[in-house]
């Protein structure tokens, strides 16, 4: 069973074979936070479209990255202008789509699909397409789209990055496009950071293109291929970024259907997350290479003992380690082996990988314990990242290191970095509130522009100065203490922190403060409770602690959000009804599951249930139990159920419509009181947003400071620092550590100028760094692009074609042609030809040929190139022959055998060229020292390693078709196997040496299925 991974290894000059990260890591850059005196002049934009596949040429340098930003601030009022008479034209047409009844909008969908799919321009189609959702979203959501979002929806569709500011109804805006670009009939991709975020948008603004008769779909973590394939297939499919990715590379590794269509048009939310945060992250999916070794726990006491700066040193800012020369005699000598590096006894990189667990691996911040699983947290969201594991055996390293059972070690079967994954769609674009200071970088990588929309309200939201501290014990004291004076003024507070260790931390210091709050991240009991969570944190007084998760996706309405509630209100009454008991919880096979509770805090709740919605609700509930059954529903098929009764509109099945109003009638009843408490607080002055570490840009700083303030409410944010924190003490340098020795005092807040500019420059050289990290992978990962575009399209060609025959006439006339230049060459003279060797050879990898004689060849050819033709002749009719025999024995077998043992070879040798990509990425780093460009020799080189292989699929292919026969299954236990299994038996004849060419060695397995 193959397992998705996600790593990296790069450094920001050379390649570093030591180097190994994580798969996420904190990115780049932004420019806020530069001095104003500073003037920078941005190259002129390039007048090129955007590549439909991909972008060519260099990358921009980092100092055109930063160039472009210091303009000043862009309010959108451009962008106001250039759309206002499309604007108007929508406008126009309001009060005719108005007047239209349901089942007429509706039919509006199928006229407007007619026009395009007769070749009608979706530009000419835009405006009365956007007049539709508008007004089907007014009747369903009951939220009518303002203007600025008429003005995002239309950006979108260009084909650009809308930059909108939190709140501003980003993910209402993508329904427009969509629903535009769906009327294709080819399908629309929105693409979400993670499960929740892909399911919540699919449920909430799912509903209207749903309502207009579309299909939508969405793709969650646990789904089978069959349900993949329908939600795919669907008009308009919400899904995540890794889901997506990870389901090409496995539609590239199948032998049956494959589950995505065609690529046509895609959305990105939080664009700058996905093509600029996670750039520097390739996906890769991994199968099962070894049995683990005990030899990751001896490593791991070895670690152990060690000492650093004694027996090795640590690089946190490349996250490598060393072994000193002490370390490297004390570790041989408690092995007892001469040599660590020793081919025969390798030790070095279990060594090596269980002190980078030891010191750079760390439970809390890098990963979680889930029972006896070592579970690796985002350290974007701060979520689980289940399913995934670190490789090259640091993922084994680190479970030593806990002492947990270690799993199998993996081989890559293939990657991809997102960067060529979605340059794939011939259509790109993307929303976020955070996008400006990367516009150089979407432009030269992606093609793709960025447009500031404007605010449909001003933005009021007050950003403090950053407090900073010496030590990192008195800023905890300090976000104590502000926590305190905002809760006591009834403010909500949201407190952002960067692992599942210091929320845990500040949660125990707020529980002594006596001070209630909520905590979300990683750990399951918080994550099961997200939505719950979320729904409150806009309450009179509430404090939330988030690890990164409440970063993105997350819109926090002051007061509380009444809908959510009243969801969450029926979800607790409905579902222990209807979802069958095995859904409940995890099974285990030593004590059975505990009963998975629905039961919602009831702090959550504004007011408890007046007695008439209590027996709607009930009622309802009842109706659903009876029609549907008792306990009878997947917790997915309660949810689907439970998402469509919360929609808005009418509803044609009674179950449905009885559990909406049930619904809606809570929804208002909470509704009254949420109000209430909004004027509350905003008269206390908003959501406070306490910053608790600076990130890598500014960017990723000001999507926390963004979930204050939204369309145009109060609020405020401000920043609590350290120097002792990671950021500035990996990357400060030596003037933030001559600033911790000249102030002394942990509690006393520090304010100085060149504290500041100390401060930028080390957030400057993160960007730096991690800009290098990423442009270094894009640039790596296009060698391999084009490489695996060909591999990719052979294996499609095989997968899909129902006719393989002229594939497989083609591999035997190039392997003919190898034989021959392998064993005379075209330069030789027809005296000089050695005719035994070359049939030997011939006879060899065909036995077809076994009549194959000297004189034949020297009487039917003259010359060279009339020998080269004959042989080719000879190959396609041992070929044709060779199906004539095998279709005589078993009609229909010889298409399923060539389709199996092309896939197989191709599937197989591919693993092995990716492998050995990697060890050349590796040694061509060092080939810097020797004033060669490492890149160009891995082009070169994996150049040649591509030819390589391609050679050695066909001649592999072709030698196994040959060589193929059916076979009968004699012993009754094996009939009995292949019945259950549903294959056919089928085997090769094996040549002990069968390599005709001299430089290739064939596949020796030919089984079929």
């Amino acid at each position: 069973m193959a397992t998705s991974s996600l790593c990296s290894s790069f450094t920001s000059k050379t390649w570093n074979p030591h180097a190994r990260y994580h798969h996420k890591t904190l990115t780049p850059p932004s420019s806020a936070f530069l001095r104003g005196d500073l003037q920078f002049h941005p190259p002129p934009a390039s007048s090129t479209p955007r590549s439909r596949r991909r972008r060519s040429g260099a990358v921009a340098s980092l100092g055109g990255l930063l160039g472009g930003i210091f303009k000043g601030a862009d309010t959108g009022e451009a962008t106001r202008q250039q759309y206002a008479a499309t604007v108007n034209i929508i406008n126009g047409l309001e009060p005719e789509i108005s007047a239209l009844s349901d089942s007429e909008l509706r039919d509006r969908t199928l006229a407007l699909r007619e026009r395009a799919q007769q070749g009608q321009s979706l530009d000419s189609l835009l405006p009365e397409a956007f007049a539709v959702v508008r007004e089907a979203s007014k009747r369903v959501l009951g939220l009518r789209p303002f203007d600025v979002q008429l003005i995002g929806g239309m950006v979108l569709h260009k084909g650009e990055i809308a930059e909108m500011r939190t709140g501003e109804g980003k993910t209402l805006v993508a329904v427009l496009p969509a629903y535009l670009n769906a009327l294709s009939g080819k399908g629309v991709h929105v693409v979400t950071v993670n499960d929740y975020l892909a399911r919540r948008d699919c449920e909430w603004v799912g509903q209207v293109p749903r309502f207009l008769g579309l299909k939508v779909g969405l793709i969650q973590q646990n789904m089978t291929s069959q349900q993949r394939k329908e939600n795919y297939s669907c008009d308009i499919t919400y899904v995540t970024n890794s889901e997506l990715g990870f389901d090409y590379l496995r539609d590239n590794l199948s032998v049956e259907d494959l589950v995505i269509r065609g690529f046509n048009y895609c959305i990105i939310d939080e664009v700058d997350s996905i093509l600029i945060d996670e750039a520097r992250t390739p996906l890769i999916i991994s199968g099962p290479a070894e049995k683990p070794s005990d030899r990751y726990y001896k490593a791991a006491k070895i670690a152990e003992a060690f000492e650093q700066d004694i027996h090795y040193t640590v690089d946190e800012k490349q996250k490598t380690v060393l072994l000193s020369e002490q370390g490297y005699e004390d570790a041989e000598e408690i092995l007892a082996v001469k040599d660590l590096y020793d081919p025969r006894e390798q030790w070095a990189s279990y060594i090596l990988n269980a002190i980078k667990a030891k010191e750079l691996f760390l439970r809390d911040v890098n990963y979680i314990i889930r029972g006896k699983e070592v579970l690796i947290v985002d350290e974007f969201t701060g979520r689980v990242m289940q399913g995934r594991r670190w490789s090259d055996g640091l993922h084994q390293a680190v479970e030593a290191k806990e002492g947990l059972p270690i799993q199998n070690e993996t081989v890559t079967l293939a990657s991809i970095s997102y960067q060529n994954f979605f340059l794939q769609f011939p259509k790109l674009c993307g929303m976020t509130g955070t996008a400006a200071t990367e516009s150089t970088e979407f432009e030269s990588i992606y093609k793709l522009k960025v447009t500031i929309v404007p605010t449909n309200k001003p933005m009021i939201r007050k950003d403090e100065s950053d407090v900073v501290f010496r030590a990192t014990s008195g800023k905890w004291r300090a976000v104590v203490v502000e926590i305190s004076r905002m809760h006591k003024t009834g403010r909500p507070v949201l407190v952002g922190t960067t692992s599942v260790e210091q929320s845990d931390s500040l949660a125990e210091q707020l529980k002594e403060a006596g001070i209630p709050h909520e905590v979300l991240n990683a750990k399951p009991e918080n994550v099961e409770r997200e939505a719950e969570i979320v729904a409150q944190s806009g309450r009179l007084g509430a404090v939330t602690i988030a690890t990164n998760m409440a970063g993105r996706g997350t819109d926090i309405i002051l007061g509380g959000n009444a809908e959510f509630m009243a969801r969450l209100k029926l979800r607790e009454i409905l579902m222990p009804r209807i979802v069958r008991p095995s859904e409940e919880g995890f099974v285990s096979i030593k004590k059975p599951p505990p009963s998975k509770t629905w039961k919602v805090n009831e702090k959550l709740f504004p007011c408890q249930l007046s007695n008439k919605n209590v027996d709607l609700a009930g009622k309802a509930v009842q109706l659903a139990v009876e029609t549907w059954g008792k306990r009878s529903l997947t917790e997915l098929e309660a949810e689907e159920r439970l998402s469509y009764a919360c929609e808005k509109g009418p509803a044609q099945d009674e179950v449905i419509a009885k559990l909406r109003n049930a619904f809606v009638e809570i929804g208002k009843e909470y509704k009254v009181f949420t109000e209430e408490e909004r004027k509350k607080v905003v008269e206390a002055g908003g959501l406070h947003v306490v910053g608790t570490e600076r990130h890598e840009s500014r960017r990723i700083d000001n999507q926390l400071r963004g979930r204050s303030g939204r369309q145009g409410d109060p609020g405020s944010s401000r920043f609590f620092l350290s120097l002792e924190d990671n950021l500035f003490r990996i990357f400060g340098g030596d003037r933030i550590q001559g600033l911790m020795r000249a102030f002394r005092v942990e509690d006393l807040p520090i304010e100085s100028k060149m504290l500041t500019k100390a401060l930028d420059e080390a957030q400057r050289k993160v960007e730096n760094y991690f800009f290098d990290i990423r442009k270094q992978l894009f640039e790596y990962d296009e060698v391999l692009n084009s490489q695996r575009d060909r591999v990719y399209t052979e294996r499609r060609r095989a997968l899909e074609s129902d006719n393989l025959q002229s594939l497989l006439i083609e591999y035997a006339e190039l392997t003919m042609d190898d034989i021959l230049e392998a064993n005379i060459g075209s330069a030789t003279q027809k005296d000089s030809w050695d005719l035994e060797k070359l049939i030997t050879k011939i006879q060899q990898y065909c036995y077809l040929l076994n009549d194959l004689t000297p004189d034949l060849l020297r009487n039917t050819c003259s010359d060279y190139e009339e020998l080269k033709n004959y042989l080719r002749l000879l190959g396609r009719e041992a070929y044709q022959q060779k199906r004539d025999i095998i279709e005589q024995q078993a009609a229909g077998l010889m298409k399923e055998a060539e389709r199996f043992l092309i896939l197989s070879n191709i599937d197989r040798l591919w693993k092995e060229h990716l492998q050995a990509l990697k060890f050349v990425q590796q040694a061509v780093g060092l080939r810097g020292y020797a004033q060669r460009d490492p890149l160009i020799e891995y082009k070169l080189e994996g150049y040649n390693l591509f030819l390589d292989m391609m050679a050695q699929i066909r001649r592999n292919v072709i030698y196994s078709v040959y060589q193929f026969q059916p076979v009968r299954v004699k012993q009754d236990q094996d009939k009995t196997e292949n019945r259950k299994s549903g294959k056919r038996n089928a085997r090769a004849r094996v040549n002990p040496n069968p390599d005709p060419v001299g430089t290739v060695e064939p596949s020796t397995s030919s089984t079929t299925s």
